[in-house]
């Protein structure tokens, strides 16, 4: 017998009754699930394939774990999408899946329709990732050109039951979000995604297997994503909560005698904007004592996004997030630091970047423009000058980027 516990009942599931268990999917974050599920259930795993980052393809016993291109994909994306829906394919009514999901499926598990090349994906992809902040929008897209997401997945896998471990509602304790887009169903259309390349202005750029494939969707030549998964046998196992991040550092900083306030968890927007707001709330806290009084610590947690201006520039939103802020508290006592929690910033090596009210000055002395460099998209370049970068490396986590501001 085999028993999980969801913190809200006991699934329990006779091994007598199943014929194969598989543990399939991938993600920044999938790693270290992935390696417990095959510490615990060793060799009754029949298969399983795991896209994975930030280390190398290895086999552990009958669980492969394929390393595959994050935020672009690459040829292991492609490996580990076609080995997926090779075995999905395979699945019968007395199969049980586990399925291990974070964020970066869309480009870990990337496998185009017929006549889309990996070239194509790629250019797609940097032209969605560079001009559009709306992730929902980004992967509209994505699904339409896509065999494994849009549902699609979960189809493959029907009539065998999921196990679908993945991030929780942190609203509703234990709960979890209908995701990832690889089982779920999806209400959007083709035109929709047409629509969303037009109105950015980057449809004329998207490559033309890629506008055919589209055009085609619209005239019914090319099948829809998944409308309704009503047969689909779903079992919602959250792992882990996005607003655990924020939670513990504001437990970190009590413990270390500040007042401490999660200003949200949910930060969207262009990242330097939103620095520069950010900033505004911190001099509020210095001048007026709102909305709470140094020495303090002003939390935050979310997705924030780079809009991208010069195609040479290097650096990440928590880099940028960082030096926008960076921008407007010069002289001071306000010390910021961003990362993202699965240890990668952007398509660079380091999770982010601190700053404080002296990092202009620091500028000056080097002969930087701050303000320059982040119109030029060059955020990496001033933090590794300054020697402000943070480095962790891959920590196979993926809650949420992490802001902190401290202030005295």
């Amino acid at each position: 017998m085999l028993s999980i516990d969801t913190k809200e009942n006991v699934l329990s599931f006779d091994l007598k009754k199943i014929n194969n268990i598989f543990v399939l999917g991938g993600g920044k974050g999938s790693l270290l699930t992935a390696l417990a599920l095959n510490i615990i259930l060793k060799d009754k795993i029949k298969r399983g394939i795991i896209a994975v980052k930030g280390i190398e393809s290895q086999s552990l016993g009958n669980l492969d774990l394929i390393k595959a291109g994050h935020p672009l994909p690459d040829e292991g994306s492609f490996k580990a999408a076609r080995e997926l829906i090779r075995i999905a394919k395979s699945i019968n009514e007395k199969d049980l899946v586990f399925f291990v999901g974070s964020s970066g499926t869309s480009s870990m598990l990337c496998l185009p329709a017929e006549g889309i090349s990996l070239q194509d994906m790629q250019i797609l992809y940097k032209l969605l990732l560079d001009n559009i902040n709306n992730i929902e929008e980004i992967n509209c897209v994505r699904k339409h050109v896509s065999v494994i997401s849009g549902g699609r997945l979960g189809q493959y896998i029907f009539p065998g039951a999921i196990l679908n471990f993945q991030p929780g509602n942190e609203k509703e304790r234990f709960k979890t979000m209908p995701w990832p887009d690889l089982i779920w169903e999806d209400p959007t259309t083709f035109s929709d995604a047409i629509f969303i390349l037009k109105k950015y202005n980057i449809w004329k750029n998207t490559p033309l297997p890629i506008q055919r494939h589209l055009l085609d969707g619209i005239q019914g030549k090319q099948e829809e994503t998944v409308k309704d998964i009503f047969n689909l046998k779903i079992y919602n196992i959250p792992v882990s909560y996005r607003y655990a991040a924020c939670n513990a550092a504001k437990k970190i900083a009590e413990d270390l005698g500040y007042n401490a306030i999660i200003l949200s968890s949910m930060l969207e927007g262009e990242s330097r904007e939103v620095g520069i707001a950010v900033a505004s709330i911190a001099k509020e806290v210095i001048k007026f004592n709102n909305p709470t009084k140094p020495p303090c610590v002003l939390i935050a947690g979310g997705e924030t996004s780079v809009k991208v201006v010069n195609k040479n520039g290097k650096g990440g939103r928590n880099q940028e997030f960082v030096l926008g802020l960076a921008g407007y508290i010069d002289g001071y006592n306000i010390t910021v630091a961003a990362i993202d929690s699965e240890g990668t910033d952007g398509p660079t090596d380091v999770a982010g970047g601190i700053a404080d009210g002296e990092t202009i000055k620091k500028c000056h002395e080097k002969n930087i423009n701050l303000f320059e460099q982040l119109n030029k998209n060059n955020s990496f370049y001033v933090l590794d000058n300054l020697g402000d970068h943070i480095l962790t490396g891959a920590t196979n986590v993926a809650l949420q980027s992490l802001k902190v501001i401290v202030i005295h």
